[in-house]
């Protein structure tokens, strides 16, 4: 059943894990991974990779975040911060990115600066408004596992968590952190961090002059509704329940839709072994499940991006349960995992399907969505 659920893709180029990776239009952009300098451009449609450039040799590859600070249609801007154990070896750059796919040459052309253009698809050290270089973090903040986020009023604000319980506020227009906090967790390494749906809804409709940021995080047995008051400058943290399928995991790849958060794979720390389970965890309803459907092998340290336009999840890299890091990039249907993205007909199914009890509805959706099976309904309810 696995092997219908998730579609295998050309390989990578080369092995990694604890990869990076940007969603640009038909673009995954993957910047650098593990001890691997080395960025790539995975074109969608063509399903082919092709080399953008190599971090800096002086960057330590060993524990970094890349988020996307600017989307101009052709070109976006990359933020990639990090360091290797005990805070050492920190780096802090930024790439303006114009895809490799399109006639670089005729948007030089166009840009008509040939220094400026020279500029881009490579990391140069991120600064600020005077041209003195920032970097991002603390003498001791030890950034392996480190997971961030932008939002805010304006998405000036980097939120950072990190380990062992930190959570700090980075603000990219004075350059400078506005904000250091503890979070109620155990450890902070490896972990899920999102934003939820209502910060999208309310920066859209403007109903209110109160600036909330909320986020969510997961690690280990501690689950956190995290709410920032852009105003105040402070944090409130609730507590959220984990289930125990889960509670044992990290360095899983998560991927946020909507109210669910989708967790694949991971490390359980108690066995010392490697998990092939799918796990959601609603945000509506603070319910989890764990699927009966798996990933086809078990896989830690692996990353997932939601690709919105054409509904799929793809889940790059990782290693496996003998520990080594493995090239293996794939992807699956959100709405296997997400009923929330079926149709009329499917949500039917689902309320037969709970009547029904001989019904699989979790093979029934991987059927009805791989083979479009018209006459499906006839055959079992008949």
């Amino acid at each position: 059943m696995s092997n219908q659920i998730f579609q295998t893709l050309k390989k990578l180029p080369i092995p990694l894990d604890e990869a990076q990776c940007v969603l640009h239009k038909y673009e995954l952009l993957i910047c650098g991974s593990c001890e691997q300098r080395a960025c790539y451009s995975y074109h969608k449609i063509k399903n082919k990779y092709k080399f953008i450039c190599d971090y800096p040799s002086t960057v330590a590859l060993d524990g970094h975040c890349v988020v996307k600070l600017v989307d101009n249609n052709n070109e976006i801007t990359l933020l990639s911060f990090g360091s290797s154990r005990d805070g050492k070896n920190k780096h802090t750059l930024v790439m303006k990115y114009i895809s490799v796919w399109s006639n670089i040459l005729a948007i030089s052309n166009k840009l008509n600066k040939s220094n400026e253009f020279n500029n881009y698809n490579q990391w140069i050290p991120f600064t600020d408004n005077h041209n003195h270089s920032i970097i991002i973090g603390r003498d001791n903040d030890d950034y392996r596992g480190v997971r961030a986020l932008i939002g805010g009023s304006n998405n000036h604000l980097l939120f950072i968590t990190y380990r062992s319980k930190n959570i700090s506020v980075f603000d990219l227009n004075t350059f400078q952190f506005i904000k250091h906090d503890t979070l109620l967790t155990n450890g902070t390494f490896y972990h899920c961090f999102v934003s939820k749906l209502e910060n999208v809804q309310e920066q859209e409709m403007m109903k209110t002059n109160k600036q909330n940021y909320q986020m969510l995080l997961f690690c280990d047995r501690a689950g956190l509704s995290i709410e920032y008051d852009e105003d105040n400058n402070i944090f409130q943290f609730h507590q959220l329940p984990v289930c125990d399928n889960i509670a044992s995991l990290f360095a899983y790849a998560y991927v946020c839709i909507n109210d669910v958060i989708l967790f694949f794979g991971g490390w359980n720390i108690n066995n010392i072994t490697v998990s092939k389970l799918v796990h959601k965890y609603s945000i509506r309803e603070n319910k989890w499940i764990t699927f009966e459907n798996t990933l086809p092998s078990p896989l830690n340290d692996c990353v997932a991006l939601l690709d919105e336009e054409d509904n799929n999840i793809h889940i790059i890299g990782g290693k496996n349960d003998k520990w080594t890091t493995v090239s293996t990039h794939m992807k699956t249907k959100m709405r296997i995992w997400d009923y929330s993205q079926l149709d009329g007909l499917m949500i039917l199914i689902k309320l037969l399907s709970n009547i029904v009890n001989e019904i699989n509805f979790e093979e029934f959706i991987v059927k009805y969505i791989n083979e479009n099976y018209v006459g499906i309904l006839y055959k079992i309810f008949a």
